[in-house]
Order: structure tokens, then C-alpha cells, then sequence
């Protein structure tokens, strides 16, 4: 199994179908989980998934309709009952703190779990950890909304053809990497001499929005880039009228920005044929397009 990978836990807006749950997004990224937009039903999907309470560690939801947040309850309580080691970290539009409450204390429970909440008023860094930065950037939605974006450092890639070249080896390898220098024989060997850059990885999540600078932000070089597409082009007279995606901007955008893996989801229920959304989306993007269903786990692409 990957160790960077998005497991779909629910790809349906507004109301689920027979073969859709409410949104539901966990991205495992090493040893850290950020779990997206749980709707309702989150719970059950995880145990289908195999996905315990103890794998989130973030809690990231962008606007607080119900198909992107009615999860949390049930959330929280398994987290309390499976008592969640460490902190959960909550973030989430300041202007839904009210929703937010009413969700984290829906019913009477045995509140165990230590939930930081870190509500968001404007754009930038929200979290940053082991796994990189998150970010947020506003979107354009009928309420406020907010997007995610992970950004891992950049680093170095070691080159053994030269290591060997300079006599570089052992332990010296590992104090290269970390003091930048090293000493063989009678000369210093510099870390960019045996290395190369190597780009960090990008992830970015956009749900409920019309086009916008956000949604651009968010995308650019991504190399997973999950994004609703509510609608067929058809409809995008709705599509603009709800402010949502169509499956054909999202392809647009995908190719505008320099994703890597376009990962389609957050479908109406009105289309019962998925294939529609991919041949959309391939109009205008020639890259990886997946169109995400329930229960799919969906590696992030291996590094450059």
C-alpha cells in the first residue's frame, strides 16, 4: 500500500444514492491522516474502508452544507469511544463556528477525545507538521468556503553514481545531508556536488465552487488535484447558478495548472453514468483522470 494515498470514503453531493455516500475524504500522507469533508454516514464508510479513528489526525472541512460536514458527529464520538490518542486538529470556516459546536456536541457522549479547534478567517497556512504545510484559499460558494492545499519542502535527491565518483559512503552519506558538507580525504565534498533538487509534492482538495483565482491557486502543479464537478456542461447554466464546477472545468483547470492526477468527484445524482464526467473532463485535460467511486484508494503519483 502506498504511503501517500487518498482513500474515498462517499463521492455524492446533496443527497446519496444507492451507490453514493455523502462526501468523505481521507488522505493518508505518510504517518499523518487528513480526512476531508465527512457527510453523513462517514462512520460506516470508514469501517468498510478499513479506516480506524485513529488514522485523522486533521479535520478539514471547507463549508458547513450538510454533505460536507453532517459526518462529524459520528466522527467525534468513535474518536472519543475508540479513545483517539493525541490531539485531533479541527479546522473549518470561523463564520460556521456556531455549525460546528452544534456538530462536536450534537448528543450526549463521553468526550474523551482532545479536539484543537483552529477556525479559518482568511487565506494562508493553517497547520504545518511532519507532512509539509496546509494551506487554505477561498473559493466561491453560496456560503463561505475555503479549499485545502498540502505542500511538502522540496529537497534533494542523492545521486550514487557521484557518491561513489567522490568516495561519499556510509555514515558520511548521512552527515552530508544534514551539515551540507563533508571531508574525504583531502578535500570537501558539497552537497549539491552529489545531489539534484527534487520538487516537494503538492495535494489540493476543492470543493463547492465556481471558477475562480482560488480554485487556480489551489490546482497549480498539483499533483493530485481532487476537485467537485457537480455537473455535466449541460447544465452549466445551473452548475453557475448553484456556483459548482462542471466536469469540463475541471478538466480546464487541471490542464491550465499542470496536474499530475485529476480526480474527479462530488457528483449529482442526476447522472447515472460516470463515464460521462471523464470524457468531459479528457476534452480539455490529456493527463491521468480518475473518476472517483466509493471505497476507491487512489495512490498519490510517485515523485518526478
Amino acid at each position: 500500500m502506498s504511503n501517500r494515498e487518498l482513500v474515498v470514503l462517499g463521492t455524492a453531493s446533496q443527497a446519496p444514492t444507492r451507490t453514493r455516500n455523502h462526501n468523505g475524504y481521507l488522505l493518508r500522507w505518510d504517518g499523518t491522516g487528513l480526512l476531508f469533508d465527512p457527510g453523513e454516514g462517514t462512520q460506516r464508510q470508514m469501517t468498510f474502508a478499513g479506516v480506524s479513528a485513529n488514522d485523522v489526525d486533521h479535520l478539514c472541512l471547507t463549508h458547513f452544507h450538510g454533505d460536507h460536514c453532517l459526518g462529524v458527529p459520528g466522527l467525534i464520538h468513535r474518536m472519543s469511544t475508540d479513545r483517539v490518542r493525541g490531539a485531533v486538529h479541527a479546522h473549518y470556516p470561523a463564520s460556521g463556528a456556531k455549525f460546528f459546536q452544534h456538530l462536536r456536541y450534537a448528543s450526549a457522549y463521553d468526550d474523551s477525545v482532545r479536539l484543537d479547534e483552529h477556525p479559518i478567517t482568511r487565506d494562508g497556512e493553517v497547520a504545518r507538521g511532519r507532512f509539509g504545510t496546509l494551506r487554505a484559499v477561498r473559493l466561491d460558494h453560496r456560503i463561505e468556503a475555503f479549499g485545502y492545499r498540502l505542500e511538502e519542502p522540496d529537497g534533494r535527491r542523492m545521486l550514487p553514481g557521484r557518491l561513489a565518483e567522490l568516495g561519499v559512503r556510509g555514515p558520511d552519506i548521512g552527515r552530508l545531508q544534514r551539515e551540507g558538507s563533508v571531508r574525504v580525504g583531502d578535500r570537501a565534498v558539497a552537497l549539491a556536488e552529489v545531489s539534484e533538487a527534487r520538487a516537494g509534492q503538492r495535494f489540493a482538495f476543492v470543493m463547492d465552487t465556481r471558477l475562480c483565482d482560488g480554485v487556480f491557486e489551489l490546482a497549480d502543479g498539483a499533483d493530485m488535484l481532487v476537485i467537485e464537478s457537480t455537473f455535466l456542461e449541460a447544465d452549466a447554466a445551473l452548475a453557475e447558478r448553484y456556483r459548482h464546477l462542471t466536469a469540463a472545468q475541471a478538466g480546464r483547470v487541471a490542464a491550465e495548472c499542470g496536474v499530475r492526477c485529476l480526480v474527479l468527484t462530488h457528483f449529482s445524482q442526476r447522472y447515472p453514468d460516470p463515464r460521462r464526467f471523464h470524457d468531459e473532463a479528457a476534452s480539455a485535460f490529456d493527463g491521468r483522470i480518475v473518476v472517483a467511486a466509493d471505497l476507491d484508494r487512489i495512490p498519490v503519483p510517485p515523485r518526478r
